[in-house]
């Protein structure tokens, strides 16, 4: 036999009515979940498949997230190094980005499963593999100057009122990672947004890290006071666009890298993990909200009107929300064409956003909210149409 299959064979015991541990038997089978397989069908989204079990299906997205978490570690000491001005090595800068962000993402599992066992025990059901996704997209979007308690209150928040309120995994309609993120970024604006809170400083507390004020490329863009050179001006400030699509500038943890977004978008449709349709519609709503407020800029206009459209995708979060967090299979629409419609508004809304909103520079987070409250809406409204057509040919 397995020897992981036969440890958890002799330990199930504890874990059943009358055994010791009865009372963690949910975080049992949820830990003998990652490594084998169940014959439980699934009643909620999402729905297992063909060979791709629920559990396989949540690991996948894992797998696909970790370049951008290692990616984010060696970014973080990165411009933790240029800020200092210490002379860039690359292991150094990777281990102290290490430092930093793992903390936030242990904390991001430890409080993410301990609210999922309350509520798994509560109600007497298994944990849901839901959890392993979200404690990893969480911290990802977090600026690595985030203090630890923040962090698990984000998650907390995140995980309760964004989930297991409306019953678990399958039945919430926001995405509970961006519903964390979104708390932490209204009820601690000063500490979750800006220029200082992106880059973390060397020789930092252990509970939270300092930082130092760095303009970002969406401040830059969006204060750029000459009509036709917002380009130029983020050249000039070493944001030049190698260095936007590789993700080389301050941001959140693991959002800046275009290219890691493209590796993981290419991996997730591949593999029939995420729709295509959400990830091209809003890479198009993106691109077409950007080239038509180009029509409209002029001299008069606002500088932000010029930037070209594929600046819009390499800077911020735009492709991390659009491949990993506007994919969420929960809280996306179910049917092609409002896939398609749901996709192109959260990238129509990103820009919108930025341009216009100077309170809110990044845009993404909040569209892809905002188009959670309405995908049941698109569902239904896709799936009246088509009956519509269909009863006079009855």
């Amino acid at each position: 036999m397995n020897p992981i299959r036969h440890f958890f064979h002799s330990q199930k015991k504890h874990f059943r009515p009358g055994g010791r541990l009865a009372r963690l038997d949910s975080f049992f089978e949820a830990m003998e979940r990652v490594f084998f397989g169940t014959d439980q069908v699934t009643a909620f989204a999402p729905h297992a498949r063909d060979s791709i079990t629920l559990q396989r299906y949540m690991m996948l997205v894992i797998v696909m997230l970790l370049p951008c978490l290692f990616f984010g570690m060696y970014n973080v000491g990165l411009q933790a190094f240029k800020a200092s001005g210490q002379p860039p090595s690359f292991w150094p800068m990777f281990l102290y980005g290490a430092q930093t962000v793992l903390p936030l993402v242990i904390i991001s599992y430890v409080f993410g499963f301990g609210w999922e066992i309350v509520f798994a025990a509560v109600r007497k059901h298994p944990i849901s593999e839901g959890v392993f996704v979200t404690a990893m997209l969480f911290p990802l979007t977090l600026p690595p100057t985030t203090p630890w308690w923040q962090a698990a209150l984000g998650i907390s928040f995140g995980v309760v009122i964004g989930k297991e309120v409306f019953g678990g995994t399958g039945r919430n309609f926001l995405n509970p990672a961006l519903t964390g993120r979104a708390f932490l970024y209204f009820a601690y604006p000063i500490q979750m947004s800006g220029d200082a809170v992106w880059t973390a400083v060397l020789n930092a507390g252990s509970q939270a890290v300092d930082a130092v004020t760095a303009a970002t490329p969406l401040v830059i863009a969006s204060v750029a006071s000459t009509a036709g050179t917002v380009e130029e001006t983020l050249a000039a400030a070493g944001y030049d666009w190698r260095t936007l699509f590789l993700g080389f500038y301050p941001d959140s943890i693991g959002a800046s890298s275009a290219l890691l977004c493209l590796i993981g978008a290419m991996g997730l449709i591949l593999l029939g993990i995420a729709s295509y349709r959400i990830i091209l519609g809003g890479t198009l709503g993106v691109l077409a909200a950007g080239y038509l407020l180009m029509l409209f800029s002029g001299p008069t206009a606002l500088p932000y009107l010029s930037l070209n459209p594929f600046y819009h995708l390499v800077i911020g979060g735009a492709a991390f929300g659009i491949v990993f967090m506007a994919t969420d299979p929960v809280s996306a629409p179910h049917t092609h064409a409002a896939r398609w419609i749901y996709g192109l508004l959260i990238g129509i809304l990103t820009v919108l956003i930025r341009v216009f909103n100077p309170a809110f520079p990044e845009g993404i987070m909040l569209a892809i909210l905002f188009l959670n409250v309405f995908a049941p809406l698109l569902d239904q409204l896709v799936v009246a149409t088509r009956i519509r057509q269909r009863i006079p040919n009855v």
